[in-house]
């Protein structure tokens, strides 16, 4: 069979098992939809934890950023897999004790004030819909190329099936579905890195195959050094990024992953303490699983890219390039007219012409990993099946928290307190249905790569949330009134920095970004420009707390008392 029959095939089994789940494990009141009733097991939300943590980000672009930035990709693990360790010893089992349902639920009562929830409300939204954005796009790379369908058409799919076991099932559906999605994106990303670790090292484990040699006795790291090196990029296991901006992008996605709201909720849907440190523990083993497996893969997949394409005729490329071509995610323009493909990192050829002829996005690493191996086709329709799960996956748990924060925590805590639970459920899938749409707009007009986007997301999550929350657990004394500038100067700032240097929005647009990088304050990137953000949260923070009232007695008695994680602490609206 093809590979589009074989993709038709388990894209469409694995959607069929999402939407039974969702059927079999719908909502039928807030706390089902917010929390899952806060009865799931240790070991189903582990599962449910590691999908929702590990995004399209983790899945497609990860390996893609590594492959092509090699040792300054590492960031990535290291700040992502830190903060993941950060979040569930330092923060998840105190904000379980505390038994809310979400973050800006945790923030307004913490804070004993309902302009600290609105600012949380509004903090999370953004951090949820540019999160989300790169969820989107992902779904969008994987239709337009294995289905074969427009990229729009592709989105509009994703959505209608996110939509249905997000709005049906609520946090309940999203979980037992992400125990499934799991399964799948785990199984999708291994299969092909063994079987590659297999075929080039002769190494069943792709971790150990990435340090082994191939055919003629070369270390494979040292052969895709000496190819970076013929074709004029850096070597590959050395860095080119300043360790000042290595330093604050890797703090910026630990503390921002401290601070997201989806993964946060998370901890929120076990029975006790106990169980959230537990399904804390069980998530890490399973990341760790993909996140130790992603080098190999961007090691493998440069290093048959590179054989593979390189000083090589256009007329005799395989067919997988041909359909990436027609994605447009790769292309070729020949200009020097000789019928190969230059691809290279010199400035200038011999005669003259600009030099590289090849464009490749990163996103299309993974995914296009095991046509370039040329593995089985079923194979090849598994990771299709696997991304799909992964951006699926996320971009649920991330419109749970659009929705619960709109209907929970504006309307019922804020505005209409008197809402019934059934009219808080409506409200909730409503405000669900918005977000899948605007989500659907950012994957068809996608803002830039997937894990770029990611990254941004954390900065802005390390520059609101994590002050207020490390603060709202650690210090009894802190007030409303420093939480809330803090959070404020916070997430503008970084929002200012990430509009100028990413976007260009004040310099001329995208096309002036490049020019901009000599401006960067600091020389950190914006990537990393949370981490900036954050500390000047805290000493804002501070600042104006010494300023300003102490909070009640009551409030420094919560505190006091969340910070002994024992007892069960259900969560609850009230």
């Amino acid at each position: 069979m093809t590979v589009q029959t074989w993709t038709y095939i388990l894209v469409g089994v694995t959607f069929t098992l999402y939407i039974g789940i969702a059927i079999w494990s719908r909502a039928g009141s807030t706390k089902d939809f917010y929390v899952a009733g806060g009865g799931v097991s240790p070991w189903a939300n582990g599962m449910a934890t590691a999908a929702d943590w590990m995004s399209a980000a983790s899945f497609i672009s990860m390996a893609g950023i590594i492959s092509f930035g090699g040792y300054d990709g590492s960031v990535y693990l290291m700040g992502w897999t830190g903060g993941y360790v950060l979040l569930a010893l330092l923060l998840a089992p105190y904000l379980r004790k505390f038994g809310k349902f979400t973050v800006p639920d945790f923030i307004g009562d913490r804070y004993y004030s309902k302009t600290a929830r609105i600012v949380a409300v509004l903090c999370a939204l953004l951090v949820s819909f540019t999160y989300v954005a790169g969820q989107m796009r992902g779904v969008g790379l994987v239709f337009s190329r294995f289905l074969e369908v427009d990229i729009n058409t592709g989105v509009i799919i994703g959505m209608v099936i996110v939509l249905f076991y997000a709005v049906l099932g609520g946090m309940k559906g999203i979980t037992y579905t992400q125990v499934a999605q799991y399964c799948v994106l785990i199984f999708a990303f291994m299969v092909p890195a063994i079987f590659i670790s297999i075929q080039m090292t002769g190494n069943p484990i792709p971790q150990i195959g990435m340090g082994g040699t191939v055919e003629d006795g070369t270390y494979l790291l040292d052969k895709l050094n000496g190819l970076s090196q013929d074709l004029g990029f850096a070597d590959y296991t050395n860095g080119s990024k300043s360790k000042i901006d290595v330093f604050m992008i890797t703090l910026a996605l630990m503390v921002g992953t401290a601070g997201l709201p989806h993964v946060i909720v998370r901890f929120f849907t076990v029975k006790r303490v106990k169980d959230a440190r537990k399904s804390a523990g069980i998530a890490l083993l399973l990341i760790a699983i993909l996140y130790t497996t992603a080098p190999a893969v961007a090691v493998f997949a440069r290093t048959n890219m590179i054989t593979t394409v390189s000083d090589q005729p256009y007329s005799e490329m395989p067919e997988w390039f041909t359909k990436w071509e027609e994605t447009g995610l790769i292309s070729f323009e020949d200009k020097n007219g000789d019928g190969k493909i230059q691809y290279t990192a010199f400035a200038k050829a011999e005669n003259g012409h600009a030099a590289n002829e090849l464009t490749v996005d990163r996103d299309i690493m993974v995914l296009a990993n095991p046509e370039i191996a040329n593995l089985p086709a079923w194979v090849i329709a598994l990771v299709a099946a696997g991304g799909l799960a992964a951006a699926l996956s996320t971009a649920a748990g991330l419109l749970l928290v659009i929705s619960s924060s709109v209907s929970h925590d504006l309307v019922k805590k804020t505005f209409k307190p008197d809402i019934t639970d059934k009219q808080e459920l409506w409200i909730a899938r409503g405000a669900a249905t918005v977000a899948v749409i605007i989500a659907g707009y950012f994957g068809i007009d996608p803002p830039g790569f997937v894990a770029a986007v990611v990254a941004l997301a954390f900065g802005l999550a390390a520059a609101s949330f994590f002050p207020a929350i490390v603060l709202g657990i650690f210090y009894k004394k802190m007030n409303k009134e420093g939480a809330v500038t803090g959070m404020i100067v916070g997430i503008t700032l970084m929002l200012f920095y990430m509009l100028k240097f990413k976007f260009g929005v004040f310099d001329g647009g995208k096309e002036a970004v490049a020019g901009l990088q000599s401006e960067w304050w600091f020389g950190i990137s914006p990537e990393g420009f949370g981490s900036v953000a954050m500390a000047v949260n805290f000493v804002v923070a501070l600042i104006v707390n010494q300023f300003t009232p102490d909070p009640p007695a009551a409030v420094q008695e919560i505190v006091e008392t969340i910070r002994i994680p024992s007892g069960a602490g259900e969560a609850s609206d009230h």
